[in-house]
């Protein structure tokens, strides 16, 4: 049985509907006790529109390689599956696809940031 393409908008949605979005606000406060900020913009986005000062960068196209606990290609901070990551992207649906693959490798708690990088900066928090 062939099922029925799916549009961006229904796995978009199917996607939110696993993840606890995190306002720019409560994603500043849960970053500062410990969770990973990572930014997943490409370097020419983070050029245009800024950065967040102490992120972790880490493109979109490598992003499971560098998080997966498993993967030989992990970064030093993927310890395991109880690492606590906030995606942010420009403004917040990569990010929501993201945080959703981030969960089926098990980092259960994996969220981003509702609006991205254009709410961080609207709502007065750190950037350059």
């Amino acid at each position: 049985m062939v099922s029925r393409p799916r549009s961006i908008d229904e796995i978009l949605a199917d996607a939110r509907a696993r993840l606890r979005r995190l306002t720019p606000e409560a994603a500043h406060a849960r970053w500062q006790r410990g969770a990973l900020l990572v930014d997943i913009r490409p370097a020419a986005q983070r050029v245009t529109e800024g950065e967040v000062p102490g992120a972790l960068v880490i493109e979109r196209n490598v992003l499971e390689w560098r998080l997966d606990p498993t993967s030989d290609a992990r970064i030093p901070q993927a310890t395991g599956h109880d690492v606590d990551v906030i995606i942010l992207c420009s403004e917040g649906y990569t990010s929501s696809l993201a945080a959703a693959a981030l969960q089926d490798l098990g980092l259960d708690s994996a969220t981003d940031v509702d609006g991205g990088y254009q709410a961080w900066r609207a709502a007065g928090l750190p950037v350059t």
